[in-house]
Protein backbone atom coordinates (compact mmCIF):
# COMPACT_ATOMS: atom_id res chain seq x y z
CA UNK A 1 0.00 0.00 0.00
CA UNK A 2 1.34 3.43 -0.92
CA UNK A 3 1.93 5.97 1.80
CA UNK A 4 -0.36 8.98 2.18
CA UNK A 5 2.30 11.28 0.69
CA UNK A 6 2.56 9.10 -2.42
CA UNK A 7 -1.22 9.06 -2.83
CA UNK A 8 -1.38 12.85 -2.45
CA UNK A 9 1.55 13.49 -4.80
CA UNK A 10 0.18 11.17 -7.46
CA UNK A 11 -3.42 12.43 -7.44
CA UNK A 12 -4.93 9.31 -5.87
CA UNK A 13 -6.66 11.41 -3.22
CA UNK A 14 -8.71 14.47 -4.02
CA UNK A 15 -6.83 17.54 -2.88
CA UNK A 16 -6.18 21.16 -3.81
CA UNK A 17 -3.27 21.04 -6.24
CA UNK A 18 -1.84 24.42 -7.19
CA UNK A 19 1.07 23.22 -9.37
CA UNK A 20 2.65 20.02 -10.57
CA UNK A 21 5.25 18.81 -13.00
CA UNK A 22 6.82 15.45 -13.81
CA UNK A 23 8.58 15.22 -10.42
CA UNK A 24 6.55 17.11 -7.81
CA UNK A 25 3.04 18.03 -6.79
CA UNK A 26 2.30 21.24 -4.85
CA UNK A 27 -0.91 21.31 -2.86
CA UNK A 28 -2.55 23.37 -0.17
CA UNK A 29 -1.92 22.24 3.41
CA UNK A 30 -5.16 21.10 5.10
CA UNK A 31 -4.08 22.75 8.37
CA UNK A 32 -2.42 25.95 7.12
CA UNK A 33 -0.30 28.28 9.20
CA UNK A 34 -1.57 31.07 6.92
CA UNK A 35 -3.77 31.12 3.83
CA UNK A 36 -1.77 29.90 0.85
CA UNK A 37 0.36 27.44 2.92
CA UNK A 38 1.57 24.98 0.29
CA UNK A 39 3.26 21.59 0.51
CA UNK A 40 5.67 20.36 -2.15
CA UNK A 41 5.83 16.56 -2.41
CA UNK A 42 7.95 14.48 -4.78
CA UNK A 43 5.93 11.99 -6.81
CA UNK A 44 8.47 9.26 -6.00
CA UNK A 45 8.37 7.79 -2.50
CA UNK A 46 11.21 9.58 -0.74
CA UNK A 47 11.44 10.28 2.97
CA UNK A 48 14.71 12.05 3.70
CA UNK A 49 16.33 15.03 2.01
CA UNK A 50 19.67 13.27 1.55
CA UNK A 51 18.02 10.40 -0.38
CA UNK A 52 16.56 12.65 -3.08
CA UNK A 53 18.17 12.57 -6.52
CA UNK A 54 19.48 15.81 -8.02
CA UNK A 55 16.77 16.10 -10.68
CA UNK A 56 14.01 15.87 -8.06
CA UNK A 57 15.89 18.24 -5.73
CA UNK A 58 16.04 20.80 -8.52
CA UNK A 59 12.31 20.33 -9.22
CA UNK A 60 11.54 20.89 -5.52
CA UNK A 61 13.63 24.06 -5.39
CA UNK A 62 12.18 25.42 -8.62
CA UNK A 63 8.67 24.75 -7.34
CA UNK A 64 9.46 26.44 -4.01
CA UNK A 65 10.67 29.57 -5.83
CA UNK A 66 7.54 29.64 -8.03
CA UNK A 67 5.20 29.11 -5.07
CA UNK A 68 7.01 31.78 -3.02
CA UNK A 69 6.69 34.29 -5.87
CA UNK A 70 2.99 33.57 -6.29
CA UNK A 71 2.34 33.83 -2.53
CA UNK A 72 4.09 37.22 -2.46
CA UNK A 73 2.00 38.45 -5.36
CA UNK A 74 -1.29 37.08 -4.03
CA UNK A 75 -0.99 37.90 -0.32
CA UNK A 76 1.65 40.68 0.02
CA UNK A 77 3.16 39.06 3.13
CA UNK A 78 6.03 40.48 5.12
CA UNK A 79 8.04 37.40 4.21
CA UNK A 80 7.96 33.74 3.20
CA UNK A 81 9.02 30.74 5.29
CA UNK A 82 10.24 27.54 3.69
CA UNK A 83 10.86 24.52 5.89
CA UNK A 84 11.20 20.76 5.87
CA UNK A 85 11.21 18.31 8.78
CA UNK A 86 13.12 15.04 8.67
CA UNK A 87 13.47 11.91 10.72
CA UNK A 88 11.14 11.67 13.69
CA UNK A 89 9.73 15.11 12.82
CA UNK A 90 8.51 14.06 9.35
CA UNK A 91 4.87 13.46 10.29
CA UNK A 92 3.91 12.32 6.77
CA UNK A 93 6.71 9.73 6.34
CA UNK A 94 7.15 11.18 2.84
CA UNK A 95 9.45 14.10 2.07
CA UNK A 96 7.54 17.37 1.91
CA UNK A 97 8.53 21.01 1.96
CA UNK A 98 6.32 23.72 3.46
CA UNK A 99 6.10 27.14 1.79
CA UNK A 100 3.91 29.73 3.48
CA UNK A 101 3.44 33.48 3.79
CA UNK A 102 4.53 35.20 6.99
CA UNK A 103 3.40 38.41 8.63
CA UNK A 104 5.03 40.63 11.22
CA UNK A 105 3.94 39.56 14.72
CA UNK A 106 2.08 36.49 13.41
CA UNK A 107 3.25 34.43 16.38
CA UNK A 108 5.03 31.81 14.29
CA UNK A 109 8.70 31.48 14.98
CA UNK A 110 11.73 29.55 16.02
CA UNK A 111 11.30 28.14 19.50
CA UNK A 112 14.39 27.49 21.56
CA UNK A 113 14.65 24.00 23.06
CA UNK A 114 13.41 23.55 26.61
CA UNK A 115 16.47 21.39 27.36
CA UNK A 116 19.83 23.13 27.09
CA UNK A 117 22.13 21.48 24.58
CA UNK A 118 25.21 23.61 24.95
CA UNK A 119 27.83 22.96 22.27
CA UNK A 120 30.44 20.47 23.46
CA UNK A 121 33.03 21.79 21.03
CA UNK A 122 34.29 25.12 19.83
CA UNK A 123 32.97 26.38 16.50
CA UNK A 124 36.38 25.60 14.99
CA UNK A 125 36.16 21.96 16.13
CA UNK A 126 32.59 21.67 14.81
CA UNK A 127 33.67 23.17 11.49
CA UNK A 128 36.61 20.75 11.26
CA UNK A 129 34.34 17.77 11.98
CA UNK A 130 31.81 18.78 9.33
CA UNK A 131 34.47 19.53 6.74
CA UNK A 132 36.02 16.07 7.29
CA UNK A 133 32.59 14.41 6.95
CA UNK A 134 31.85 16.34 3.74
CA UNK A 135 35.06 15.16 2.06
Amino acid sequence: MECLGCRLANNKIETNIVYEDEYVTCLLDIDPIHEGHTLILPKAHLTELESIDEVTLLAIMRASARIAAVLKEAYHPDGISIMQNGGLFNDLNHYHMHVFPRYDNDGFGWMEPTVSTSPRNSLQNVRDLLVRKLM
